[in-house]
């Protein structure tokens, strides 16, 4: 009679003993029981074990499941929600610790599942090899779970350090005007003297930005009315060697006007704005520029068009170098000196070059950037920035934020040649303010350029033609005298333009391209 090959296998082969195929059974039992827990949490009770606890898991699973999809869903059309989600610190504290309590529980599970297998019937190898695919699929799935906990309470608590539970502002005639403060940190001087004032006017619908800077060596100012300091100057700032970076060091000097108020400081700076602006300021934003740095080298550095060559550093300092020009990706120490140089420079050509990191990083860092850096620029934004902003609206902003990176942005400042820092003409103040909102809501159209001189006459030159202009010859010249060349663009410190004449980015509607 023939050897039974039903099996499949070569008649020549050995055959298995009824033991060995049981233990091979048993281990694809086993791998499969496993295979089962990973797809499906629960499922493997359900077929092979505590059939109570395989129905509260699968049911758990099914929900986390549902709700996960359904979440995502409503994102994907809602962003709002999602930045609801990642803003709401109570949300956030449930699902760390509901994250944790999956984690723990999955990885429960692998191991009954394992105990199902009845690891101790198998053979060495099987049994080592079970041990190992259980291990490794409980560290992977227990792992992933406990990391993504931790990265929603790195959330949570950058939500609690970096925002308060401060009042919402509603927008003011449709926008909101987010004040900018930039300045050195150190022992009791957080902000005082601010290095920077930059006021963001956003258009609550649609992200549109405007940016109003004020130079900080503006003097005899007016100050918002009903204010403290109004009642106090009310003929303007006119105190001997008070500019606009003084206030705020004016103030913390007489803390007694500002009864009930946590930062006079800044209070008073606001005040300061809204006076100078006569826009009402919803919020404001410190941000110590010293730890600005750790920012840019956590989103991986900032690409910008150096026009010039910008110091780093002082002469004297041990680490004095250049950057030299060129379109380059600068990092946080050289992004940091790009903003802030003044060495051949001016206090205006610098604000200009502010702005265009405002514009870098505005249009640079996309989500994917901050997904991907996130915990370095959760611990660099906490060290860096101090705000007014509420929790409740950190959502709103990031989406506005969203919007405003596919739109110009559009710069209004208040100096040279226009402004008199020393005794400005504050109606005219107003008016530019207002008039750069309007431009930037479409109401009104841009200022159309001066009409140019004639050399002799000094009348407007047009470019129409006399209603009796007689007719071309009929034969061109056998030759056309080139057109001399453009004269190359004024510069000064790395900003395009001139003290005399204006920094174009400090005035444009289109920010990204006068950068």
């Amino acid at each position: 009679m023939p050897p039974d090959s039903s099996s499949g296998s070569h008649p020549d082969a050995p055959r298995l003993s009824t033991e060995d195929r049981a233990q091979r059974v048993r281990f694809r039992r086993a791998v499969t029981l496993m295979v089962m827990t990973l797809v499906v949490p629960g499922s493997a009770q359900l077929m092979a074990g505590n059939r109570r606890i395989g129905r509260i898991a699968t049911r758990v699973w099914f929900a986390v499941v549902t709700v996960t999809l359904l979440s995502a869903l409503v994102a994907v059309f809602a962003h709002s929600f999602a930045f609801w989600v990642a803003s709401n610190t109570l949300l956030l504290g449930l699902l760390r610790l509901g994250l944790m309590g999956l984690a723990v529980g999955w990885a429960l599970l692998f191991m009954d599942a394992w105990r199902l297998g009845q690891p101790l019937g198998l053979q060495r190898q099987q049994r080592l090899a079970v041990v190992g695919v259980n291990g490794l699929l409980s560290l992977a799935v227990a792992g992933s779970l406990l990391f993504g906990a931790h990265m929603v309470g790195v959330q949570r608590q950058f939500m609690l350090t970096m925002f308060g539970d401060g009042a919402v502002v509603g927008a003011h005639d449709g926008r909101f005007n987010i004040l900018l403060l930039g300045g050195d940190s150190g022992a009791g001087r957080w902000g005082l003297r601010p290095d920077s004032l930059t006021v963001a006017s956003i258009d609550a619908r649609t992200g549109k930005t405007v940016l109003v800077g004020l130079p900080r060596n503006m003097a005899n100012f007016p100050f918002a009315e009903g204010s403290p300091m109004a009642e106090e100057f009310p003929r303007g700032f006119d105190c001997d060697g008070c500019y606009l970076n003084g206030v705020s060091t004016w103030a913390q000097d007489h803390p007694e006007l500002f009864k009930g108020s946590d930062d006079p400081g800044v209070n008073a700076t606001v005040s300061a704005v809204e006076g100078i602006t006569d826009l009402d300021i919803n919020y404001y934003a410190m941000v110590n520029l010293a730890g600005f740095r750790n920012l840019v080298d956590a989103v991986g550095g900032v690409e910008l068009t150096v026009r010039d060559r910008i110091p780093v550093g002082l002469p004297h300092d041990s680490f004095f170098r250049w950057i030299e020009p060129g379109t380059r990706t600068l990092d946080g120490m050289d992004t940091l000196w790009f903003a802030r140089a003044r060495e051949g420079s001016d206090d205006y050509s610098r604000m200009a070059r502010q702005k265009c990191v405002m514009n870098a990083m505005l249009q640079q860092v996309s989500p994917e950037t901050a997904l991907r850096n996130f915990e370095k620029i959760a611990k660099a934004s906490s060290e860096m920035i101090s705000t007014s902003v509420p929790r409740g609206e950190v959502g709103r902003f990031v989406d506005l934020a969203l919007k405003a990176r596919s739109q110009k942005i559009a710069t209004v400042s208040l100096v040279p040649p226009r402004i008199n820092t020393a005794d400005p003409d504050v109606e005219l103040i107003h008016s530019l303010v207002a008039d750069a909102i309007d431009r930037a809501e479409g109401e009104s159209p841009a200022p159309a350029p001066a009409p140019a001189e004639t050399e002799d006459t000094g009348e407007p030159a047009t470019s129409e033609a006399p209603a009796e202009e007689a007719p071309a010859p009929a034969e061109a010249p056998a030759t056309t005298p080139a057109a001399p060349p453009a004269a190359p663009p004024s510069m000064t410190g790395g900003s395009l333009g001139t003290l005399k004449d204006g920094y174009v980015a400090n005035d444009s509607e289109d920010l990204g391209a006068a950068c």
